[in-house]
This record gives C-alpha cells, structure tokens and sequence, in this order.
C-alpha cells in the first residue's frame, strides 16, 4: 500500500483537530519547509497513560525496545513546584493548543476566565461531539496528571455483567487489580488528616451518606498521604489540603504514570519516551509494517520535525477519542485496509455526572482538602450500579460555600466516531439524552445526600461532559480481549478504547490498568517473536 501524501499527512492533524474544533499545530504553526525524517522501531507505542505506560514497562521488562510518542510535555513536580496551573489564575498550561469549543465559553465566562490562551502543549483537550463534550489529557502520564485519583474496582457482579465474563474475573481480582494496585501504591487518606479543618466538607458528606442509609467508605488513592500530612505541618504550601490538584498536584506524593510505570520502564534502559510527537496518521505498509506519521512539535506548536516511524508492533493508548480518530480515519482513507467493522461503535461516557453542591446552612469552607476522601457505592443491583465521592471545589479566592459530588454509573447507550470525507476529519456523535436512566438513578442518590441542606447544580445541563470516554474499539467486536486488533498482526489497543462504554460504576484507571496488565501477560508470552 502506497504510503499517505504530504497532502494527506498534514489532512491528518487537521481531520483530527476538526473534529474537536480545536486548532491543529501543524495546520497552524508549521513552517514552509520542514525536514521528514524516517526511523525503524522495534515497538511504536502511541500515548504515554495507563496503557501506554503499563505495555511500555511489562515489554521492557521481556527485553523489548519501546518507544512511546508522547504529544504532551513532561510535567516534573516537588514540594513547592509551580509545575501545573492553579484553577484560581488558569494560564496556557490549561489546554492543549489553547482554544476551547464554542459551546464551552458560556461556561467559561460563568467562571470568570474567558480561557483565550496563546497555544501551548497544555494538559487538557476538549473535544466537542454531538450532544457530548469528551475531555482528553496530554502529557507523559496522560490522564494520569489531571485525574483526582480515585482507584476503584468494581465487584465481580457488576464487572461480569458490563465487561466480558471471559476476562475471569477471578483471576484479575488475584493477579492484576492488585499488580495496579501495588504499582500505584494506593492508599486511604489517614483519620489526623480527615479530622483537619479544610477537610470539614469530606466529614460533612460522610455523616449525610450515613445519615441517608447509604454504604460509605474511603476511597483507595494513588497518594503518599504523608505530603499532605507535611502541609498541615506548614513544611510545603498547601496543595492537597486547599484542594488545588485539579490540574496537577504540584506537591508531588501523587502516585501517576509518570512517576510510576514510565520510570520504572525507562530505567531498563530499554524504553525512550519521546515528547512533543503529535502523530496525524498510521498506516500500513506494503511489506506489512506499521507506519506512523508524527509532527514533532515545540511548546507552541511549531512543527520542527515531520517523521514517520516503521514497526512491526504499534500499540494504540493515545486515549479512547484519539485512538479511535485515528483508527477511523485510517479504514475510511483506507490506509489500514480490512479494519474491523466495528471500529468506531460502542463508545460511551462511563455514566459520569458531576453536581456542585451549595450549602446555604452551613459552610463547606472556602478552602477544601483534597482531592478526594470518601465514596458511597451502590451496586447491589448491577444494572443499576453507580458510585457517588465528594470531590474539593478548587480554591477560587472566593467562599462559593459549595462542594463537588461526582457520579459514575452504568449504561447500555453508547455513540459512534463518523468520518467526513468532504473535511477529511472523524467527529464523535452521542445520542440525545444517552444515559438518562443512569443519570436519574444517580440524581435519586444525589438529592437523598443534600436533602434539606444547600441546593444542587448539574453541570451536565449546562455543558454534557465527561471525563472517562471509553470505547471505539472495543474488545469482543474489533479488538479480542489482549487488544489484538482482528485481522491485523501487529496492531494493537491497550487504552480506554478497548473497554467497552462502562467499567462498572467506576472510574476506568484501575480497570484500564488491569486489562493492559492482563493483556501483556499474554503479549509477552505469545506475541514478541512476531515483533523481530
């Protein structure tokens, strides 16, 4: 198969970004002439998140070169670090290239930030779809920045009856969920810091749970909680305990990818994380290598470099919408002839919701510990599942006199990327009022938790949000259960689109996590001949 044009090279970063309306670096910043470079890999891994970073440790560790293109930057933090941006003074850091969809600037004037900044390989890309606005992460670590850190797993119950029973439940419940666990160090936030002031608002919600009947417990997070213990001290300025890790915990202690996986991947000496590679396309060639097309960019989205990259192996983790994107686009252009047919379908929200909470009786406190202490689960039913947790409101400067409370259910409604031959893009479209019997469930919840104290907000009202986008290429239609695209030896998807829709009223990092781990086991047993 001929390789893609310039034409369609440079069609690829613009398709993408049009489909989220956001500018792309190479359609707006690349210069006249830039070199194209050519480079022979043994493993192409694209995204440097909870799949990206689990396939790129467990084949290192089976002896394997990788490398992992990562679009984003490194963000390193310390005690007393200014890495990532506070919510009170957002800066460029914020999104990535700067420029949110229209459908979102209401919400952002309402916040007082109009969020016009200059373009910047930010944290946070928003994508618009139809009837939904899907949230992405960028950066070595991926989501794994920017999420509050809740590390859930869902019972075996709930988890048989939204995922595929043939991922043995029983044995990822012995093996993998603890390998993430462990990885991530996971912990509970201990009672001395639970019994601190700013964490009033964590205390109010754990006696209103109880108080409606509702189960309660802590959350396991990915946390040295020993960080902010040192705040309350007064040894680092607060980060944790003023609830300011929205966008990044600048303290450190915070357990992500980064500092997790990819560290212990790259000190094999076996693994190169490559920065600022933002890949517009992949294909495959005639002698059935894979070929991947990446702008390598600067901050500001200038394009230095355009390259493409051979290999026999090439993992998909850049995230459920942009793997999906990208896989989409390259079985219309038919760049990767004989894709699935499925590819594209079973996308979903993870059932997400998130309300503030106004209290007008009793003040939750201008200043929150964070990020998050407790959850309540309902999941006796599984088709009714969900989970809600009381999240910090972000230091605004001001007394909101308002809490987060945020929701993960379970849903069968799922949506669909399209790709448009006239614009050469791929757009995501959710039906109208998708998860609506998950939402009223969690809204009985909700309401019973803030019966008579405050009023609730949904934000989905006013913007149809989440922040856990799953499927695209879901295992069972495109993909097995190790990720293995059917039909196309070598192709790979270890990232949130290869769950299908839900991870059973949770949020999806564990079991993301511990599908990719389960699917290396195999990997690395069966598959790395294939890859010489």
């Amino acid at each position: 198969m001929p390789r893609p044009s310039r034409r369609a090279l440079l069609a690829g970063a613009t398709g993408l970004a049009a489909a989220s309306l956001l500018p792309s670096p190479a359609a707006s910043a690349a210069p006249s002439r830039v070199r194209l470079t050519r480079e022979e890999h043994r493993v192409v891994v694209i995204g440097s998140g909870f799949g990206g970073g689990v396939a790129a440790l467990r084949l290192a560790q089976a002896g394997v070169p990788v490398t992992v293109l990562e679009r984003g930057r490194r963000w390193p933090t310390g005690p007393n670090a200014e890495t990532f941006p506070h919510v009170s003074g957002l800066d460029k850091r914020m999104l990535w290239y700067g420029t949110l969809p229209a459908a979102v600037r209401p919400l952002a004037r309402l916040i007082g930030t109009p969020l016009d900044f200059a373009p910047y390989t930010g944290l946070l890309e928003p994508v618009r779809g139809e009837n939904i606005l899907s949230v992405c992460a960028a950066g070595v670590g991926g989501g794994s920045l920017v999420y509050q850190g809740m590390t859930l797993q869902p019972s075996e119950a709930v988890f048989n009856t939204w995922l595929p029973e043939r991922l043995d439940y029983g044995r990822m419940d012995l093996i993998h969920y603890p390998r993430v666990a462990h990885m991530l160090q996971v912990a509970t936030a201990p009672d001395e810091l639970v019994g601190a002031r700013t964490y009033y608002a964590a205390r109010v919600f754990a006696e209103r749970v109880r108080g409606a009947g509702y189960d309660l417990a802590k959350i396991p997070m990915p946390i040295d909680w020993d960080y902010a213990l040192a705040e309350l001290r007064g040894e680092m300025k607060p980060s944790y305990t003023n609830g300011d890790c929205a966008l990044g915990v600048n303290n450190g202690g915070k357990h992500s990818v980064d500092v997790t996986y990819l560290r212990q991947a790259e000190a094999t000496g076996k693994v190169t994380v490559a920065t600022h590679h933002n890949v517009t396309s992949v294909a495959r060639a005639a002698d059935g290598r894979w070929e991947v097309w990446a702008d390598r960019t600067d901050d500001s989205g200038r394009v230095l470099e355009q390259k493409v990259l051979s290999t026999r192996a090439l993992v998909m983790a850049a995230g459920s919408v942009n793997t999906s994107r990208l896989l989409v686009r390259a079985q219309a252009t038919g760049a990767v002839p004989d894709l699935p047919d499925g590819l594209g379908e079973g996308w979903g929200t993870n059932g997400d919701r998130i309300y503030a909470w106004t209290n007008l009786q009793e003040d939750f406190g201008a200043e929150q510990g964070g990020p998050v202490v407790y959850g309540s689960k309902a999941w006796d039913d599984p088709a009714t599942a969900n989970t809600v947790i009381q999240a910090s409101l972000p230091p605004l400067g001001i007394d909101a006199r308002t809490t987060m409370l945020v929701g993960f259910g379970v849903s069968p409604d799922r949506g669909r990327f399209r790709y448009d031959a006239s614009t050469d893009s791929v757009s995501l479209h959710w039906p109208r009022g998708g998860d609506s019997a998950s939402h009223r469930n969690l809204h009985r919840r909700v309401t019973a938790v803030a019966k008579g104290l405050g009023v609730l907000t949904d934000t989905n009202s006013l913007v149809n949000s989440t922040w856990h986008p799953l499927g695209g290429a879901s295992m069972g239609t495109v993909c097995d259960l190790e990720g293995r695209v059917r039909g196309q030896r070598g192709l790979y998807v270890l990232d949130g689109a290869l769950i299908p829709g839900t991870t059973g009223a949770c949020n999806p990092s564990m079991t993301i996590a511990a599908v990719a781990e389960r699917a290396m086991d195999a990997i690395t047993a069966h598959d790395i001949d294939t890859f010489i």
